[in-house]
This record gives C-alpha cells, sequence and structure tokens, in this order.
C-alpha cells in the first residue's frame, strides 16, 4: 500500500503543478490531501479544481474552518476572504468548509491537518515566538510524553498532518507520526514544494519525504497581477520564509 500525502497547497496551483508530476510518477493507490487547499494567492481557483480532481481523502485544515459563517475575525483575514470568494465559488468553498476533521485510510492510518481534536493546534512541534508582532519564531519538539498521550488511545499505526509547514516523522509507542510538509509557503528558507510518500511493506509502515522546484517567479507574478497581496506573497514564496501569521501583514 502506498499513499501520496499533500498538504498545505495554500491557493498554489504553480507549486501544486510540480507535485503532481511527481504524484503521478509515484501512482500511489491513494492520495491524502490534509487541508489549507485554497488560502493563498498564485491561482487558487486553479488550485482548487486540480485538488478537486485529484480524488483525494480529504480533511479540513485550519483555514476551511476561515471559510465557515463568522470564521474570519481579523481585518486582514476579512479582506482576504472577500477577494477570495471572487476566485473561488460559493458552492467550493462550502463543500471545502464541510470536509471532516479527520479521516482513516488503508485501516490503521489516521489523518489530520493540525491534531485530531483541532485543525488549529500543533502536533509534532510547537511554535516558539522570536517576535510575536511578525511572527517569526521557530518550531521546538513537542514533549514526547505529551505525545504519546495524544497518540495511543487513537489505535493506528500511522498518524500524518500538516498544519506547520516543516516535514519530519518520529516513532512514538507503536505508531508512526508523520507531518507531510506543505506544498506552498514554506518556513525554512527552501521555497521548493513538498510531499510525502506513505508505504506500508510487510506491515511496516515509513514515510519518504519528497522536495519539488517550482516555478516560484511565475507564482508570484499571477499574485501581483491579480491580486493586491503581491508583494506579501514575493517575500512568502522566494524566501521560503513564514512571517506575518497575524492580520498583520509585514512591511
Amino acid at each position: 500500500m502506498r499513499l501520496a500525502v499533500v498538504s498545505d497547497v495554500h491557493g498554489n496551483a504553480f507549486a501544486l503543478d510540480a507535485v503532481l508530476k511527481e504524484l503521478r510518477g509515484a501512482a500511489p493507490d491513494a492520495v491524502l490531501n490534509l487541508g489549507d487547499q485554497i488560502e493563498g494567492t498564485a491561482d487558487p481557483a486553479r488550485a482548487y479544481a486540480l485538488q478537486a480532481e485529484l480524488g483525494a481523502v480529504e480533511v479540513r485544515g485550519n483555514n476551511e474552518e476561515k471559510l465557515w459563517p463568522g470564521g474570519r475575525r481579523g481585518p486582514l483575514a476579512q479582506q482576504f476572504g472577500a477577494w477570495l470568494e471572487t476566485q473561488v465559488g460559493a458552492a467550493e468553498q462550502q463543500r471545502l468548509a464541510a470536509l471532516p476533521l479527520t479521516a482513516r485510510v488503508a485501516g490503521d492510518v489516521l489523518a489530520c491537518h493540525g491534531t485530531p481534536e483541532s485543525a488549529w493546534e500543533m502536533l509534532l512541534w510547537q511554535w516558539q515566538f522570536d517576535d510575536p508582532q511578525t511572527g517569526t519564531g521557530f518550531y521546538r519538539a513537542r514533549d514526547p510524553r505529551d505525545l504519546l498521550a495524544l497518540v495511543e488511545p487513537l489505535e493506528a499505526r500511522v498518524v500524518v498532518c500538516g498544519h506547520t509547514h516543516r516535514p519530519g516523522a518520529t516513532r512514538v509507542g507503536d505508531t508512526l507520526v508523520v507531518n507531510a510538509g506543505a506544498v506552498s509557503d514554506q518556513v525554512d528558507g527552501d521555497p521548493r514544494a513538498r510531499w510525502t510518500l506513505l508505504e506500508r511493506r510487510g506491515g511496516h509502515w515509513s514515510a519518504e519525504f519528497h522536495t519539488a522546484a517550482y516555478d516560484v517567479a511565475a507564482a508570484v507574478a499571477w499574485s501581483q497581477a491579480h491580486s493586491p497581496f503581491g508583494p506579501f506573497a514575493k517575500h512568502l514564496l522566494e524566501s521560503g520564509t513564514m512571517r506575518g501569521r497575524g492580520d498583520t501583514p509585514p512591511s
């Protein structure tokens, strides 16, 4: 059994193009999509269409919850939502908003975006701020005892998540815990797209992390031409560094 996992596309059709090319070559048995599908500015309508065509097992991310009534609270989030409504139809947004929080695949794989209890929380890592104003900081590992307490009751051989935009894996008890990384909006200074292949052989699961180069300049150009968020997208996509995660974009 081979499962391809994508997460955090964030409306970047250009990054997704590169990942899908690799997925076609891998020929997985199924695809998992861990959410945050359209919240971005590099052609989110095409990014939505490409993901809808995958026939993936999907769960909702925290940004799908922003599509709920009243889900956008801050001024910037509301401004972005107004623009996104001009790109992705109401029916499509409603479909994403209704996705489940978790899904089970292949009997012993549990998929979620953040944690099985919340799309907003982090499973493998915790974000430690250097500067709360800009959102800069770094990830520190969750206490392994806390991780075991979260994972053990799930009775899963694999728990796979996204949300943190940082690929990685650890084993806790009898469970492999995997973060699939992000297709777009990286945090480690490497702007390339990420995806993960889960494989079960002889009853044992392993994770293989993949990195795909894509046309960042084209993604930035599309955002600059079609959205009011071009300067923010340029820094985010070119630098591979996440800033401005709150309501105030970086200067």
